[in-house]
């Protein structure tokens, strides 16, 4: 039976290396004080992944940095929270910095901010085993290099001495989880640790944590939004609303019997491959008889010059179209030049060969007049708003920006063009006067659609716009974007890696890896039939939100791979001894 009162324990504390006893976190702002966490009841057993989920600002993340020590002064903490034998709330500084590391550690979401830039991973790895005396000089030189050849690093003689930025996302990640193991921690509490991942690097990071937690019987809490994750991993799940844990149960319960109403909207906002058009409410329609191409790309290459090197060619031989009122699925993984092609488009980066016709017009033969004026017709959507969006101005002044660079009405008309706009995109019009970090990730994806809207484009290019946001909002913004596609008749390029979206969304879908196009086609054929090796890798690796059905695609996953001559990834923790912390010095004794 799932349960809905935060009062009760989450599973038995019995043996727990990770308990939240009563835990309730206020925050004192300026605003007043913000009660973040409202008393819940969590505990973790060895070899056990408990999954935490809900949306931000539910109060996962606060609860995960109680076990660490490491909430701000401006907290007040009631209730306890145990990590082994150590009260963390008992422990001076000095006991903190045992715990740490020793008894927990945590894999943080986005992996280059963890890692220090300036530093090797080598030096990485060895000052946490240096820190707590478990290994120096020569000998945790050589404990580094078996911890990165243990989390599936070729040749980690020479990754060793690399540093942060010559590492793949996927590598980084994996040196974030080797790091978190080097002291053989009790528990680790893993936030978002696949958010930022392409899905096929996201399902070996997966099949990594799986195995860590089955062979050397450590305990983790995995943080996430992400529900396919939650159904390969977790044992048990605990889902947080508004600093209250909801609802509670087994992974079977918890995600094909839902009690609780949020529990239900969260399984009910996830896309799922497969199930096509319509899963937003509204299906995105095409007139078959329009064969008017807004987008006719041919042979497209784009490299990056290199001193004293050869050019590094991103994009290569390209060739794809997009027609009036479609919507064009533009996947791949990071690296594969999805993104290239959509700055190429926009002129941002130039192309080096090949033809760009943008509404029958040849891009790359304009003068910046001519692309100024092409430029007009095309709206933008980038993957993050907080960036996208100018800090120093309100929104009214960011969504009318276009209007005023293009010189399109008078000021009261382009006023009520934004105000439009914000009523289309659902945002309420006092929005017209706050500033972008007064408003929350979804308000702000809003505000970038709006304002790509401002011009009435003929082409709309959206890149990841959407990778950021909770399910829910996701949910939400796609539903706005198909309805708002209806209504505008834009013609689209839709870049994403979450497959799920595309399938919702999508009338043709274009797969790119490393640089080039290896299958394109209709929706169906692309994501229900994939030809091409690399489409069946990527649909294979995409996790859905059923237990059941995760654990029955995960076994397809292996056979695929071992079809094709890979190795399926595991930890190879056999012939690795893992030290053992003293619990008494923990404790300081």
């Amino acid at each position: 039976m799932t349960t809905t009162d935060s009062t009760i324990h989450v599973g038995s504390a019995e043996h727990a290396v990770l308990e939240f006893k009563d835990l309730d976190v206020t925050f004192r702002t300026e605003f007043g004080k913000v009660h973040a966490v409202k008393g819940i009841n969590l505990d973790v057993k060895p070899g056990e992944v408990v999954a935490l989920v809900g949306e931000s600002g539910s109060g996962k993340s606060v609860t995960a940095t109680t076990a660490l020590g490491l909430l701000p002064g401006t907290a007040t903490i009631g209730g306890s929270t145990r990590v082994g034998d150590a009260v963390i709330g008992e422990l001076d500084g000095k006991g903190l910095r045992r715990v740490r590391g020793a008894e927990v550690a945590m894999v943080f979401q986005e992996p280059m901010t963890a890692l220090n830039p300036v530093i090797t991973i080598g030096e990485q790895l060895t000052e946490s085993l240096e820190l707590h005396h478990i290994a120096y000089g020569r000998e945790a030189w050589a404990r580094a290099v078996e911890l990165l050849r243990a989390v599936g690093i070729p040749e980690p003689e020479r990754r060793v001495k690399e540093f942060p930025h010559e590492l793949s996302g996927g590598m980084r990640q994996r040196v974030v989880i080797a790091m978190a193991l080097s002291c053989d921690p009790a528990v680790i509490i893993a936030d978002e640790p696949t958010t930022a991942l392409d899905v096929t690097v996201q399902a070996e990071i997966l099949d990594l944590l799986r195995s860590l937690k089955d062979k050397i019987n450590t305990g983790i809490l995995l943080i996430t939004h992400n529900m396919g994750v939650v159904a390969d991993m977790s044992d048990r799940v605990a889902v947080m609303f508004k600093g209250n844990i909801v609802e509670s149960g087994t992974a079977e319960q918890v995600l094909l019997n839902p009690v609780h109403p949020y529990t239900k909207k969260l399984l009910d906002a996830v896309p799922h491959l497969g199930e096509g058009h319509g899963q937003f409410g509204v299906a995105p329609v095409l007139d078959e008889t329009v064969t008017e191409r807004v987008l006719d790309i041919s042979n497209l290459v784009v490299e990056y010059q290199r001193s004293g090197k050869k050019p590094f060619r991103a994009v290569n031989d390209v060739s794809f179209d997009v027609r009036k009122g479609e919507i064009v699925g533009l996947v791949g993984e990071s690296g594969s030049g999805k993104s290239t092609v959509g700055r190429a488009l926009l002129g941002l980066i130039p192309s080096h060969s090949g033809e760009v016709r943008l509404f029958g017009d040849d891009l790359l033969s304009l003068d910046k007049k001519g692309q100024k004026a092409l430029r007009k017709r095309i709206g933008v959507i980038f993957q993050d708003p907080a960036a996208s969006l100018n800090p120093r101005l309100p929104i009214g002044d960011i969504v009318g920006e276009p209007l005023s660079v293009h010189k399109v009405g008078t000021k009261p008309e382009r006023k009520q063009r934004v105000l439009d706009l914000l009523e289309a995109v659902q945002l309420p019009k006092s929005v017209f006067n706050r500033y972008p970090h007064e408003l929350s990730g979804g308000q702000r994806q809003r505000v970038s659609l709006a304002r790509a809207l401002t011009l009435r484009p003929d082409l709309l290019i959206a890149d990841e716009p959407t990778s950021a946001l909770d399910v829910s909002v996701q949910a939400s913004v796609l539903a706005m974007f198909t309805e708002l596609q209806r209504e505008f008749g834009f013609a689209c390029l839709f870049i994403s890696h979450d497959l799920a979206v595309v399938d919702s969304l999508a009338h043709r879908v274009v797969v790119m890896k490393l640089g080039e196009i290896v299958e394109k086609g209709d929706r169906e054929n692309v994501l229900l039939n994939p030809q091409e090796e690399y489409t069946r890798r990527l649909i294979a690796a995409a996790p859905v939100p059923d237990p059941i059905q995760q654990k029955q695609r995960r076994e397809e996953r292996y056979a695929l791979l071992r079809e094709l001559g890979d190795e399926v990834v595991e930890l190879q923790t056999e012939d690795l001894e893992l030290p053992h912390t003293d619990p008494s010095k923990l404790r300081g004794e």
